[in-house]
């Protein structure tokens, strides 16, 4: 790379920290410190910059001169070398820019509008009530992961995609393979092409017997392949559970950390906005955004240059004080369920952004409302130093969250 430094480089992925498990990784917190762009060394031993800061990472994210694209030689790539065929062959449209992010995303914008959401709510209550109704039967105590934070967006997503939610298993184990930075190469191989052949099969019976559901929607196309129909198909399967379980664990874990704010739960006017903070502090892509510059860019007091990579932290920028922060407000690494948090950047921001964001505020505010509200006495089963994080995983989140009632 052709700029100098401005500090000691980062290490890309860094290790969790153990004294707060819903902050991000401390070496990105101390970079924060410095600075709002500083250095970062990627596993595959090269370096990029690193953007801390919110107006930084805000830049980053909507600025046409950085490039989502992964395909580009000097991408920022978040895996250690040798992995990068896995990455850019057939990647979904998240990965890349427009006219073909666009052309891809618009054809699945619509299933997840505001007004078709909010159709869906008494389908998401149904769900979540039927959960904790086979959760609470005849016991007092469970895994809030396995028994509810899980199966709820399972089966949320599963119902719009059509995918048969008897398959959970077997594709929760396969996003589990492809989200965790310790799968070798050949385990990530195996469960890409596991997840794709399995997704292509089901998309291609559809193209022949089309049903109410999107896969089908997207496998009737005539400007589809049936590869890019399974390649989306993969971003929003996994996406659609994986992100909004591990909201619904951390979320559920520091709320009985902090019991006296869960009364703000049950105030209809109050929920959305305490969801909206949740998901600021607790921001699950802890390992940050990839992008890289197509020209020189001033960013931050430097200057980016053109094939430079940037990571943008959005978990870092979603705590910064002078954006969220203010007089009667707790400090912006506390938990504060009165907070507007309004301008967080936990779903992305720019044409990238997660497209599924309406959906999932609905499930989080479904879920933990009415987990709340039907059992008034539930309590953590465990210390805080028995609690296993999924430190592993690109998606921040828990193992298992043991609880009683």
């Amino acid at each position: 790379m052709t700029t100098t430094p401005t500090a000691q480089a980062v290490p890309l992925p860094a290790p969790h920290s153990s004294r707060c498990p819903f902050a991000p990784p401390p070496a990105y917190t101390e970079a924060a410190a410095t600075g709002p762009m500083t250095r970062a060394d990627l596993p595959d031993g090269s370096s990029c910059w690193l953007a801390t800061g919110y107006a930084e990472v805000r830049t980053v994210l909507s600025d046409r001169r950085f490039s989502a694209d992964v395909r580009h030689p000097a991408f920022p790539l978040l895996v250690p070398g040798g992995r990068e065929t896995l990455i850019t062959d057939n990647p979904s449209f998240l990965r890349l820019d427009d006219p073909e992010h666009a052309r891809q995303r618009r054809m699945v914008t619509g299933e997840f509008l505001v007004k078709r959401v909010a159709a869906l709510r008494p389908d998401i209550q149904r769900i979540v009530d039927e959960a904790l109704d086979r959760m609470t039967e005849g016991r007092t105590e469970a895994d809030l992961v396995a028994e509810f934070a899980l199966p709820v967006p399972s089966l949320v997503i599963c119902l719009l995609l059509g995918v048969p939610y008897g398959d959970r298993d077997r594709f929760q184990g396969l996003s589990r393979t492809l989200l965790s930075r310790e799968s070798t190469t050949e385990q990530l191989k195996a469960a890409r092409d596991e997840v794709l052949e399995y997704l292509r099969t089901l998309a291609a019976r559809k193209r022949e017997r089309p049903e109410d559901d999107i896969l089908s929607r997207l496998a009737v196309r005539d400007d589809l392949t049936l590869d890019e129909v399974a390649s989306t198909g993969v971003l929003l399967l996994i996406a659609g559970h994986e992100t909004t379980a591990n909201m619904i664990s951390l979320s559920t874990a520091l709320l009985l950390e902090q019991p006296e704010q869960i009364a703000r739960l049950a105030d209809p006017d109050a929920l959305p906005g305490a969801v909206e903070e949740l998901l600021r502090l607790l921001t699950i892509v802890h390992t940050g955004l990839p992008r890289v510059a197509l020209e020189d860019v001033e960013l931050g007091g430097v200057t980016v240059r053109a094939g430079e990579g940037v990571i943008a932290m959005v978990s870092t920028a979603n705590r910064e004080e002078e954006v969220f922060g203010g007089a009667g407000r707790r400090p912006t690494d506390e938990l504060d369920l009165d907070r507007d948090a309004r301008r967080h950047m936990a779903f992305g921001f720019g044409v990238h952004q997660c497209l599924g964001q309406p959906l999932a505020r609905a499930e989080l505010q479904v879920a933990l409302e009415t987990l709340f509200r039907r059992l008034p006495g539930l309590r953590l089963a465990v210390t805080q130093g028995e609690r296993e994080f999924r430190t592993e995983s690109f998606i921040y989140g828990m193992r298992s969250l043991p609880v009683t009632w």
